[in-house]
């Protein structure tokens, strides 16, 4: 059919029947009304402040927080749902920046294996029940940082549950880390199949193949860019950095342009030092930061996601008695070089590396935050305000205050004075739904 009559025919159609549009109005449902509910805890803890308020309540219209305040003085609606919570703190909806929903424990099959034999379907299917799992525990919102072989499922999943599919947090995702050729495993075949081998990350070398691959991750659903910056690649396995300063700041430059943030994995006093010459947001798991690093990070408002609980399962796994045994001495360089990290005052993010252990069991970084020197609430801080402004969202998510997004929780007990408060989850809202109760 030629252009023109085809034209010609759509515009017929379209003369010949005025009533099309006005009938589906007709027929279109009204919009439903906004429900109401007043959450009446013993007390509220605001994600700020050093300390709970009892006494208080908050009003939740649609997903929206209306109010939140003293209960003599929040009216609720005629027609308001109310309810009481005894016993319980009130407070926002917990945040985990370091996850891979597309893992399971290490003891249960190692990372070699998940990536090698388990398919997409099976680690997909997995994660549908880790992401419940991570809900239910009271974690509304996530910061996937790599699908380890899998591709790029986190952005279905993350579709999945935006479009209530599935139930599960809200979802930052990251895709494949990007990682140096020959830096990342599986590794250890013979050098006549190494180039088959699929690949945990996704590999680029130099600057112009680096922003390709970025660029990609980003057509693909990327939300931050995550890159390591350093691995053990060494000739002994030793860990060395991987990208040059000049590939990472070029790195952060592409992802700045698309509005993206940019996160480093780095373990080594050079990596990390490089990641923040660079500008990236956030780096994960510094565990043998110096105090000289540590410092540029203050300095430069670049947070540290320490990742306590990964490291501390991987040595239980391995035969470690915790609690009886004698700490390892990476345990011992963890608790030193996190120490240098709170003492020159860089912002501490809460990230568990979960996946590495059970999905739901996200409450374990917190308890190990306050075990390694934090207090409670500087620790739940962490896992809501902070992280929520780490993660661009800091106007929206992370505080119970009028105007942000109804994501709350109720745990029995007050998590500011106890931390392991937070495993008693009695109730779980996110964006004004009631996912436990």
């Amino acid at each position: 059919m030629r252009a023109g009559s085809f034209i010609l025919i759509v515009g017929a159609v379209a003369a010949g029947t005025p009533c099309a549009a006005p009938a589906q109005v007709r027929g279109a449902r009204p919009p439903v009304p906004a429900t109401t509910t007043l959450l009446v805890p013993d007390r509220v803890w605001d994600g700020v402040e050093s300390a709970s308020h009892s006494g208080w309540a908050v009003l939740v219209t649609g997903n929206k927080i209306v109010a939140a305040g003293a209960r003599t003085q929040i009216n609720a609606p005629a027609g308001a749902t109310t309810i009481n919570l005894p016993g319980t703190t009130l407070m926002p909806g917990l945040i985990d920046a370091h996850s891979h929903v597309l893992l399971h424990p290490y003891n249960e099959t190692s990372w070699n294996d998940q990536v090698l034999h388990e398919s997409l379907a099976l680690r997909t299917a997995r994660a549908v029940n880790h992401l419940r799992a991570t809900l239910m525990a009271g974690f509304t919102t996530l910061r996937d940082l790599g699908t380890e072989g899998a591709g790029y499922a986190d952005v279905g999943l993350k579709q999945a549950v935006n479009q209530g599919i599935i139930p599960g947090p809200r979802m930052f995702v990251s895709t494949r880390a990007i990682v140096a050729t020959g830096a990342y495993g599986p590794a250890g075949f013979t050098p006549e199949y190494a180039n088959d081998i699929p690949q945990g990350g996704q590999e680029a070398s130099g600057r112009e193949q680096l922003a390709q691959v970025e660029r990609d991750q980003i057509k693909h659903g990327a939300d931050w860019v995550k890159i390591y910056a350093d691995y053990r690649w060494g000739p002994n396995g030793e860990t060395e950095p991987t990208f040059t300063l000049d590939e990472l700041k070029e790195a952060v430059d592409i992802a700045s342009s698309s509005g993206r943030p940019v996160t480093v994995h780095a373990t080594t006093p050079e990596g990390m030092r490089r990641g923040v010459l660079a500008g990236v947001t956030t780096i994960e798991h510094g565990d043998n930061g110096t105090t000289e690093v540590f410092k540029m990070m203050a300095d430069r408002g670049v947070c540290l996601v320490p990742t306590l609980a990964a490291g501390d399962a991987v040595l239980q796994y391995g035969g470690w008695r915790k609690g009886i045994d004698p700490d390892p001495a990476s345990i011992v360089a963890k608790k030193k070089s996190f120490k240098a990290a709170l003492d020159a005052g860089v912002t501490i993010c809460n990230g568990s590396d979960v996946g590495v252990f059970t999905h739901g069991d996200d409450a374990r970084e917190l308890e190990m935050l306050v075990a390694y020197g934090m207090t409670p609430v500087a620790a739940l801080r962490s896992a809501t305000s902070i992280d929520a402004k780490m993660l661009r969202m800091g106007d929206q998510l992370g505080q119970v205050k009028e105007g942000y997004l109804a994501d709350l929780i109720a745990v029995k007990g007050d998590p500011t004075r106890d931390i392991s408060a937070i495993r008693q989850v009695q109730l779980v809202m996110k964006d004004g739904t009631i996912y436990k109760q």
